[in-house]
């Protein structure tokens, strides 16, 4: 199927604290979704049957809880594709948000995906029922190609946005398709969590996913096109990610992506938007992308104190990593933390003047949220001092053959591989064997910033 997603330079509020009324709100919110109209015309152009616009897209950011309130549409949260917003705009008030987004589907004859903000009256004695009455929800709509609101999503794991509400449970969205079948939805930070990202996919063994997202890039593990990448992979699943553009703001990084391949967008250098269309296979039964080898166990011996180098301490993503260098062309490493032990096999191609590490990180992640990862990852260093390591890095010149791999005590890791100028490769192989995780590479297509094993523990959340 073809599928569009649409990196927006949002429009954005000069005070996004300051009250408005709601026709002022109307008017900043009408200038994005005039973009968002030739984006849709754009893609349908092209034969897109879907398109993915990204989060706080249509209304920005920054809002008190108070501030945003004139943004908010009213949107029904049922899943019964009962309601057309473009032909019955007067069923509700303070719906013309999601009116104008329902007639650019159905103009366009095509499957839309967008984020706003909506609210929801509640009464004072009602459960959770915050005290000016309403709940105020980060949503995702799906509109069908004849306009019909399909599904809506509230944000579950909500990152610092004191404007909105938390839902009392996790929504599971979902919504069919005549072309791919059934797709599901989430936003943003959720991709971190089980609720709802990995429990909807495993529930319902969903193969399609929409994502808008508002992603603050942050280098070596969690930029956005690389763990969105890691995500298709780890799950086998089709993915359609919209980020926003603000680079000055460290935002970028959209695309659609299969387990096989990517066709992303990262820009750090240029403004605007950027439309990016793909066709793309339905996944139907879940087949194995990479064939399994056995990895080379590392013997003890290989090993040996005598030519092991030092281990060190570097903080990376706020996390405290046990690091051992590289050091020559090729070697056997080994660092462990708690209970994860990392091992690596590598030959590089040419020696260059450039320090990388391999780390290791077992432990509650504490800065930005709090969730428990477990990780192996081999970095390239900012410079070469062993304090360097854990930096964020865009550009590398080495080319490394590895074997990565790790006795992670949890089934969900995620496969990251990052290469210079943030471009994507994938693995030759992967897989489980034994009770390791392996991840293994023959000449990355250009120089490699990080190669991980991922691990997102959630029991230990």
């Amino acid at each position: 199927y073809v599928a569009a997603v649409y990196e927006h330079e949002s429009i954005l509020s000069l005070a996004p604290a300051a009250p408005v009324e709601r026709r002022a709100a109307l008017e900043l919110m009408g200038r994005n979704l005039d973009i968002y109209e030739q984006q849709v015309l754009a893609a349908a152009r092209q034969g897109a049957q879907i398109i993915v616009f990204p989060e706080d897209g249509i209304h920005g950011f920054n809002f008190t809880r108070s501030s945003i309130y004139p943004y908010l549409d009213f949107i029904p949260h049922s899943h019964s594709g009962k309601w057309n917003p473009c032909r019955e705009p007067y069923l509700y008030n303070d719906t013309e948000v999601v009116q104008r987004l329902s007639c650019m589907a159905l103009q366009n004859k095509i499957f839309l995906v967008a984020n706003l903000g909506s609210k929801q009256p509640c009464e004072r004695w009602e459960p959770r029922c915050p005290s000016d009455g309403r709940f105020q929800f980060n949503t995702n709509v799906a509109l069908g190609a004849d306009g019909a609101l399909l599904a809506t999503y509230r944000k579950h794991n909500l990152y610092f946005e004191s404007a909105f509400d938390t839902p009392a449970e996790p929504d599971h969205a979902l919504f069919d398709t005549p072309f791919a079948g059934r797709f599901g939805m989430f936003t943003c930070f959720d991709i971190l969590f089980y609720e709802p990202a990995v429990s909807l996919i495993r529930q319902y063994n969903l193969k399609q996913i929409v994502y808008p997202t508002a992603w603050m890039n942050q280098l070596p593990l969690l930029s956005a096109v690389e763990f969105q990448q890691a995500f298709s992979t780890a799950f086998n699943v089709n993915i359609l990610a919209a980020n926003i553009h603000h680079p000055t703001l460290g935002m970028t990084g959209s695309g659609i992506y299969t387990p096989v391949k990517s066709f992303i967008y990262h820009n750090m250098e240029s403004y605007g938007g950027k439309l990016i269309v793909a066709e793309i296979p339905v996944i139907t039964a879940d087949y194995k992308t990479n064939s399994e080898e056995t990895p080379g166990r590392v013997s003890e011996k290989g090993i040996g104190k005598e030519q092991s180098p030092p281990s060190f301490y570097a903080e990376m993503m706020y996390d405290n990593f046990t690091f051992v260098p590289l050091w020559g062309e090729k070697g056997e490493l080994q660092v462990c933390a708690n209970s994860l032990c990392c091992y690596l096999n590598y030959q590089r191609a040419v020696l260059t003047d450039e320090l990388y590490a391999l780390g290791v990180f077992d432990g509650l992640h504490t800065v930005h949220g709090t969730y428990y990862v477990q990780a192996c990852a081999l970095v390239k260093c900012g410079g070469l001092s062993f304090s360097t390591c854990g930096q964020e890095v865009t550009d590398a010149t080495a080319l490394i053959d590895f074997q990565l791999w790790g006795n992670m005590s949890t089934p969900y890791i995620f496969p990251l591989l990052l290469t210079s100028g943030i471009t994507l490769d994938f693995a030759d192989h992967m897989g489980w064997k034994n009770n390791y995780y392996f991840l293994s590479k023959n000449r990355t297509s250009a120089g490699l910033l990080t190669a991980a094993l991922y691990g997102r523990w959630y029991e230990k959340d």
